[in-house]
């Protein structure tokens, strides 16, 4: 099969898009040095060569370790020299982060978000509680900014994943539960402190933790938007019907490279699966055959996340992601296709440790 984007409007508008971020990344007035210097090893020109997003196979695939390290300054493009830059690293691994720069691209991709999430679940002037990663994470201020978008006030709490990984890596597994307790029990202090707090955003491990000690429900939660690899259908089903209570239930599926896919709404047909669909056109997600990464799978077949970033802030072509998913098809509110129950991708699954995501 093909990698078509499944209806014609869509098509065109990623199509337009993929054009306007090349001449962008492209322009020695505009782009990147990164992808200036990379232009110089080519044999031909994206500006004038790219034309659509199926071009964009010419690049071959964006390597891991290009992000890993270096100068980071090589990715701010110069249509940006006179703003502030932030960085940010991804997940919880340890070693050497990927780090990607961001100026304004939190900002938007939340208050996108914002726009799915239904107001009486989340109330405008209703206060947040992030309960989660936070330090160099993206998370820390683009959750922040969607409480602040929706005029409410976010109160933190920080998990580190990378200490997490480590005591499981040293056999304490002990120990990594009492430093989730301990994290747990700051989300409660705050909870019952602080009357306006009706959102929360969390992982599925600390959700679950939560709800065997309180009612969220009855400290006033209303809404939860809730992510990580952790996630699965058995989770999703056990979430509604266990432990919030009637209490509306986000799940999500992003990261510091793409941005933040929203969630299908739930329907019972979809029997709790978790669908995804990415943030068109700023991000495309693809199911490829893991041992032919060229090659798109066929609706509810199961392959491997190939990841393009498309803003004006990150150019990332056809990156290959740690995690697997089945190929779904577009629905009505996203004419797109998406993903369906994202995990880590099973041939690296002896390599990756979860921790509490």
């Amino acid at each position: 099969m093909t990698n078509q984007v499944q209806t014609t409007r869509p098509r065109k508008s990623l199509d337009a898009w993929v054009r306007e971020i090349i001449h962008w990344h492209f322009d020695p007035a505009t782009g990147c040095p990164f992808w200036l210097d990379h232009a110089k090893s080519l044999s031909w020109d994206p500006r004038r060569e790219i034309k659509g997003f199926e071009d964009l196979s010419r690049f071959g695939f964006f390597q891991d370790e290009w992000l890993r390290g270096g100068d980071v300054r090589r990715w701010v493009p110069r249509g940006f020299t006179d703003k502030p830059v932030y960085v940010f690293e991804t997940g919880g691994s340890t070693g050497v982060p990927k780090s990607r720069i961001s100026i304004e691209d939190f900002r938007i991709d939340y208050e996108a978000f914002s726009k799915t999430l239904p107001d009486e679940a989340f109330p405008f002037g209703a206060d947040w509680l992030s309960l989660g990663p936070t330090g160099p994470r993206r998370l820390r201020l683009a959750v922040e900014h969607l409480a602040q978008y929706r005029r409410g006030i976010c109160f933190m709490v920080d998990l580190d994943p990378r200490w997490v990984i480590k005591l499981i890596r040293m056999n304490q597994p002990k120990m990594a539960e009492e430093y989730k307790q301990h994290v747990v029990e700051q989300g409660l202090t705050l909870l019952r402190a602080h009357d306006n707090i009706r959102c929360l955003f969390t992982t599925p491990k600390l959700l679950e933790a939560l709800c065997e000690k309180v009612s969220l429900k009855k400290l006033g939660i209303t809404g939860v938007f809730c992510g990580g690899t952790e996630m699965t259908p058995q989770f999703h089903r056990f979430a509604v019907e266990e432990l919030l209570d009637g209490i509306y239930f986000a799940p999500t599926y992003g990261n510091t490279l793409m941005g933040l896919a929203v969630h299908k709404p739930f329907i019972p047909e979809d029997n709790y699966a978790i669908i995804y669909y990415p943030p068109l056109p700023r991000a495309m997600i693809e199911v490829v055959n893991p041992d032919d990464p060229e090659q798109i799978v066929g609706y509810g077949e199961t392959g491997r996340v190939r990841l393009t970033t498309l803003t004006r802030e990150f150019f990332m072509p056809r990156f290959l992601e740690r995690d697997e998913a089945e190929r779904e098809p577009p629905c009505s509110l996203y004419p797109w296709d998406g993903v369906r129950n994202v995990r880590p991708f099973s041939k690296l699954q002896t390599a990756v440790v979860e921790g509490v995501y």
